[in-house]
């Protein structure tokens, strides 16, 4: 009598008494059911601690053909992006393409904790539903409704565990849970850390090379103080800065989605305006030494080789080219009014093109992946920095003119 009152001893003749009403056919079925929801939800669970350990904690790039990580970033910002090219405002096309990068954080933290959930609730079935609900039948959807509360350490007490693997399966998922909390905690200020740093020194390369930049400006701008070594210190902090941005946008590829906070900047742009720069300094400016330049342009170039694969950038070999002879013509003409000579013989223009050809396919291939436009090697319009430009801007030269006098309704300009 005892041992009939009892909820597991109830549970197993229940059971018992299911089991011998089935046929052996039904009863091979049932098996092979429970075995094959078993393994499934090993599976799962397995594939999702490890994608999250990928993503979140190992700090190198891992190459294998499938992750959830991987495919979940191609199946999202596509669709993104072809809604983006509906929006024919450039500020608001950046807008917009800003949203995806934390957007899809939260949506991929939030799929690799649907994928837990569902695993440990495929994994419940399979042992055979060792739970209590009172006189609520265990259905799957009630797995999952107990599942999905026990990794929140939500603790209704609604469906209790009745056998020992189910007790111990419930406090394995809660301790995940509250790890899954700990990677939240600790992922997002790493990844707004690394972000931090990168933007830096992008929004100091406006008052040397314009907004948006480009090689002729860099170097005209630098020419008055090439002689004291200016050209070589800031060769110097963009090699670093090109270092850090392989480390991190290796360790975290969703950095490569974040936009910057000016629409007419970004990370790849400022890559390729320091590789632009040092590619010409190494094909040969008169009096200006190569040594840094080389350095500088070896670990940019190594960056945008690598974060090619990482975005999944493909070669097209039918782009434009970026540099035509009209534009190196006046790029040489600039220069040799700042008192830079570049070299105009068939081996500097070899030599320019040759190194034009390491990186410019690449950075190409992300420009157009990612929808990041490719700064000019000269720009054509008036060049006018982000330091300069202010949304009263205009409202003041018309104060000061004596045109209006006052802005209560007046408009102002979108700085960003």
């Amino acid at each position: 009598m005892a041992l009939a009152s009892s909820p597991i001893s109830t549970h197993v003749l229940k059971a018992r008494s299911a089991l011998n009403l089935l046929t052996f056919p039904a009863l091979v079925y049932l098996i092979g059911m429970h075995a094959f929801a078993i393994i499934a939800a090993v599976i799962i669970i397995f594939a999702v601690l490890l994608d999250a350990f990928e993503t979140v904690v190992l700090p190198r790039r891992v190459q294998r053909q499938f992750r959830i990580t991987r495919w979940f970033y191609r199946n999202t910002w596509r669709p993104w992006a072809m809604l983006t090219s509906h929006i024919q405002s450039q500020t608001r096309r950046e807008a917009f393409l800003g949203y995806f990068g934390p957007l899809s954080m939260i949506a991929l933290l939030g799929l690799w904790a649907c994928g837990l959930i569902f695993g440990f609730a495929l994994l419940e079935y399979g042992s055979g539903e060792h739970l209590s609900a009172g006189n609520t039948p265990i259905t799957f959807d009630v797995l999952l409704y107990h599942s999905g509360e026990t990794f929140f350490t939500l603790g209704y007490g609604d469906i209790t565990p009745v056998s020992g693997f189910s007790r111990a399966l419930s406090v394995a998922e809660a301790g995940m849970g509250f790890a899954f909390l700990g990677v939240v905690i600790g992922y997002l200020p790493t990844i707004y850390t690394a972000f931090s740093r990168r933007e830096i020194e992008i929004s100091l390369l406006d008052a040397r090379a314009g907004s948006p930049p480009s090689a002729a400006e860099l170097l005209t701008r630098a020419a008055d103080t090439i002689g004291r070594g200016t050209l070589d210190l800031l060769f110097h902090d963009w090699e670093r800065w090109a270092a850090e941005v392989l480390e991190s946008h290796l360790s975290y590829p969703v950095l490569s989605f974040y936009r910057s906070q000016h629409s007419n900047q970004s990370w790849l742009g400022a890559l390729t305006v320091v590789l632009d720069a040092t590619a010409l300094v190494m094909a040969g400016i008169d009096g200006v030494n190569n040594e840094q330049a080389r350095r500088t342009f070896k670990i940019a170039r190594h960056a945008v080789v690598d974060l090619a694969q990482v975005v999944n950038a493909h070669y097209d070999p039918s782009l434009p080219d970026r540099l035509t002879p009209q534009d190196l013509a006046e790029l040489r003409t600039q220069l040799t009014e700042k008192g830079l000579r570049l070299k105009g013989d068939a081996d500097a223009e070899q030599r320019l093109a040759q190194l034009r050809a390491l990186y410019e396919p690449y950075v190409q291939g992300i420009a157009r992946n990612l929808f990041i436009s490719v700064p000019p090697w000269i720009r054509h319009d008036a060049i006018r920095d982000n330091w300069r430009s202010g949304p009263w801007d205009r409202i003041i030269q018309a104060q000061a003119l004596g045109k209006i006098a006052g802005t209560q309704h007046s408009t102002v300009d979108d700085h960003f």
